[in-house]
């Protein structure tokens, strides 16, 4: 590493994340690494001629966030589609469908994801009758914000040829009436009959939106995702060219972990792959696997009924689940589990207990549960007995689900994203988005962990907030626990001599301010790879 640097960040508050460094006042960036961390005096006299100096006027430095589940390829591909995400009701529901099928002409399909009804004062779920009278001249479909939901009009129905007669496909349901005729709504899989026949973008397209996409990922201090499989995993092998492909072009622009579907564990055995294996740009990920649905669509796994519904439903068999975990353990394949309901993370944190009873894992990564949306006290006990797991969750969803969750589970919505309990296990927690689910901004999230209030900062004294985290505790969640747990603890997470110089400034101090602005906080300067890739 060279002795001069090439940027100099001076006269900031610069919060490390390193727990033998905390605090500095400025960093020196050479090339990609991070030449030295300490007082402006001695960080300046690292400067060249050619140095880049940037006074920071005592603005927050934090190490770049990383996002540990978030799906990036569904994200980027959607770029073109409806963003239902600041839709305040079901009337508006309707002018975003028709304004977009207008702009687009007859016949072309009409795309949107992200809708909540639960927050809409109407809280109706559209069907395909509504559709049909707001668009009747083009095939829609429409994904409810958690994405275990879509609904359909005829036309889209008819091209799925979804009627009558068509049953369920395996781990998903077909919503019908009384007389058998299907409502347009699709739950889990059923939305891939969709999905099949949907046009596909051509190579250039996707390559172009991902860029577009990591673009205002920089935008929010994100330089590194992991990037998820959705159920079914028929974006895994595609997902996975278009990364190489951007990596080999030299246009890959943020770190990824790419995740492949649980489908393709015998493949990704045969194949020799191992979570890890890449470079510090793109590595594989874990395989990810699905043991429930959602609770906003009624098939999050449940011990209890809904209070409008009934248990939920498993999805993959956790025996089957337990198979595959235990063959991909033995090759160095990491996994990754959705679990949502109280159900799936009892059966699931079981499951995980009888394999660490085998002693022999070879996974130097640990395994993962991804969410932990609603867990009983007795599991978060067995949670904490657990040597090789980390756990993801996503406290941004959690200002999309208040509404729901009290209106489904009642007051057993006291178990859900229980954050600080969860950290209290002792078990690695990893915060993120699940992008386009919920809003990509890993400020917002930390806003959400801390403050548990929706974005519109209700309500006014936030929800269960026992269950809140500290800013210190949620930055950590975004910074150096997931670069640990992932396994590139060495070299990412913390601002550190050494460490690749991935690297945020903030307008506002979070630790200082009044959490409820935390959302509001902008991202000043974004520096990937010891580049500035974002200047506000």
């Amino acid at each position: 590493m060279k002795t001069v640097a090439d940027i100099i960040l001076h006269n900031g508050n610069i919060q490390t994340q390193d727990g033998f460094h905390p605090m500095a006042r400025a960093v020196a960036v050479s090339g990609k690494r991070i030449l030295s961390v300490g007082s402006d005096r001695d960080i300046l006299g690292l400067a060249s001629s050619h140095t880049q100096v940037i006074d920071l006027d005592n603005r927050l430095v934090l190490p770049g966030f990383i996002d540990t589940h978030f799906h990036f390829y569904e994200w980027a591909l959607n770029y073109d589609s409806i963003d239902f995400s600041r839709v305040g009701s079901f009337k508006e529901m309707e002018n975003a469908v028709s304004n977009k099928a207008l702009a687009l002409g007859e016949g072309n399909w009409v795309l949107g994801q992200g809708f909540n009804e639960s927050d809409w004062p109407e809280n109706k779920i559209p069907d395909r009758y509504d559709l049909d009278r707001i668009a009747p001249n083009n095939p829609v479909c429409i994904w409810r914000c958690d994405l275990h939901l879509s609904v359909a009009n005829s036309l889209g129905l008819k091209l799925a040829k979804i009627g009558f007669e068509t049953p369920d496909p395996e781990d998903g349901v077909i919503a019908k009436d009384t007389s058998g005729r299907p409502t347009g709504v699709l739950k889990e899989l059923a939305s891939n009959l969709i999905r099949n026949v949907l046009p596909k973008p051509s190579r250039a397209a996707v390559l172009e939106n991902m860029q577009k996409a990591v673009g205002d990922a920089h935008k929010f201090g994100l330089t590194s995702i992991h990037d998820i499989r959705l159920m079914g995993g028929l974006d895994g092998a595609d997902a996975l060219k278009a990364w190489q492909q951007l990596h080999r072009e030299n246009r890959l622009h943020i770190r990824c972990h790419v995740a492949l579907p649980g489908e393709m564990t015998d493949q990704a055995i045969d194949l020799g792959l191992c979570t890890g294996f890449g470079d510090d740009l793109l590595k594989i990920g874990y395989l990810k696997f699905f043991s429930d649905g959602g609770m906003g669509a009624r098939t999050g796994w449940m011990t209890k009924k809904y209070l409008d519904a009934e248990f939920g439903m498993p999805l993959t068999p956790v025996a089957d689940i337990e198979r595959a975990v235990l063959k991909a353990d033995q090759v160095g394949l990491s996994v990754m589990v959705h679990a949502v309901g109280d159900r799936a993370n009892k059966e699931i944190i079981a499951m995980f207990q009888r394999i660490e009873s085998h002693d022999r894992t070879r996974c130097i990564i640990p395994h993962r549960i991804e969410h932990v949306q609603m867990i009983l006290p007795e599991d978060l006990e067995k949670l904490s007995t657990l040597k090789n797991i980390a756990v993801s969750c996503q406290p941004n969803n959690l200002s999309l689900d208040i509404s729901m969750i009290d209106s489904c589970a009642g007051p057993r919505g006291k178990y859900a994203y229980a954050l600080k309990n969860i950290l209290k296990t002792g078990v690695p927690l990893m915060l993120s988005s699940d992008a386009p689910v919920a809003d990509p901004n890993p400020l917002a999230g930390i806003y959400s962990a801390v403050t548990r209030k929706r974005m519109n900062k209700t309500p006014e004294k936030g929800w269960y907030v026992e269950q809140a985290l500290s800013v210190e505790e949620a930055v950590k969640g975004y910074t150096i626990t997931p670069a640990v747990a992932s396994g590139t603890g060495d070299c990412l997470g913390s601002i550190s001599k050494g460490k690749i110089a991935d690297i945020i400034v903030l307008d506002q101090d979070i630790f200082k301010i009044d959490p409820d602005g935390i959302a509001d906080t902008k991202v000043d300067i974004t520096l990937f790879d010891g580049r500035i890739v974002h200047e506000r």
